[in-house]
């Protein structure tokens, strides 16, 4: 082969190769439809969630049972852990019940911080 044909050669395959790094561009694919309700362990929060309001250590439990039950049905944590939580929080409805809301909240920070939930 003489010096001339590899050339040739060579630029031939350059060209082929830049010619397949061109590409036509197509359209974005269209989004798809968000479900209305997702089923249990969609890991996604329903759109209608809200918390729970209130003042005190009632709101603050009622908002901590409302995440965690949302974590129960969007697969964040299993029924087993879930089902402990709910007993652990027994401890703080009870002071909180009783008019004892420092200890409540105590009781709830301890609850969040045990299972890796900010406080």
């Amino acid at each position: 082969m003489t010096v001339a044909t590899l050339r040739a050669a060579f630029v031939g395959l350059a060209v082929l190769g830049l010619a397949a790094c061109q590409s036509t561009a197509s359209a974005p694919p269209a989004p798809q439809p968000v479900a209305a309700a997702p089923q249990q362990g969609s890991y996604v929060t329903r759109p209608d969630f809200r918390l729970p309001e209130g003042a005190g250590c009632i709101g603050e439990l009622a908002r901590f049972r409302a995440v965690m039950d949302n974590d129960l049905a969007t697969g964040h944590v299993n029924r087993e852990v879930h089902g402990r939580v709910m007993a652990d929080l027994r401890g703080p409805e009870a002071a909180c019940a009783a008019g004892r809301a420092g200890e409540a909240s105590a009781g709830l920070r301890a609850v969040k911080q045990r299972y890796g939930y900010p406080s």
